[in-house]
């Protein structure tokens, strides 16, 4: 029985040091050489001042600026959830025909079923840092009255929309989208 008993707690001791020091170490060390930015949470920074993580989609609520997705948790990374609220919801119902309303309202669009639904519903993680081109071409005219744009740099949004799309994953997995954190720091470029 003791014999047993020593063979066990070896085993424990090897097993705890492999698997909770040694694999951990070699996972950071890969992740650090191989994709330093991405094993760091894709942080921005700006004149050495932290802005926010490519990852993590932040609010903008001011109408100099592109709008995010809505969020279930108010852009708060900790509990990083969804709402839960299924297909039947009621609340879900209104809470999409309020968003519909606002956005069309905010953003003087005439079909408000033409509105894309990243802008109606929240993501999953309510973290979503991206929205389709279209959801920010219709947001275009806003922005630029919002800024005073002339026709020229109303283009130049236009052209930084398109360079900043993201096509599908591989071109096969998923939609095309745009950062929003990404779009609105080049919207500060635009003079």
């Amino acid at each position: 029985m003791k014999t047993q008993l020593k063979i066990a707690l070896k085993y424990l001791l090897i097993s705890t040091i492999l698997a909770g020091a040694v694999y951990p170490l070699v996972m950071t060390g890969v992740a650090q050489v191989a994709f330093h930015k991405k094993a760091n949470g894709s942080l921005l920074m700006k004149d050495g001042k932290l802005l926010g993580s490519r990852l993590v989609g932040q609010k903008f609520d001011s109408t100099i600026y592109f709008s995010s997705r809505p969020s279930a948790i108010d852009y708060n990374p900790v509990p990083s959830s969804g709402s839960n609220l299924g297909p039947t919801s009621k609340k879900l119902r209104m809470q999409v025909s309020e968003r519909r309303k606002n956005f069309a309202i905010r953003n003087a669009v005439k079909d408000s079923l033409a509105i894309p639904p990243e802008m109606l519903f929240a993501s999953g993680s309510g973290l979503d840092p991206h929205i389709s081109p279209e959801g920010a071409l219709l947001q275009i005219d806003r922005v630029a009255l919002a800024r005073n744009f002339n026709d020229v740099q109303k283009s130049e949004l236009k052209d930084i929309i398109e360079d900043l799309t993201l096509n599908p994953q591989f071109y096969l997995f998923g939609e095309p989208r745009i950062n929003v954190f990404e779009l609105n720091l080049a919207l500060d470029s635009i003079k």
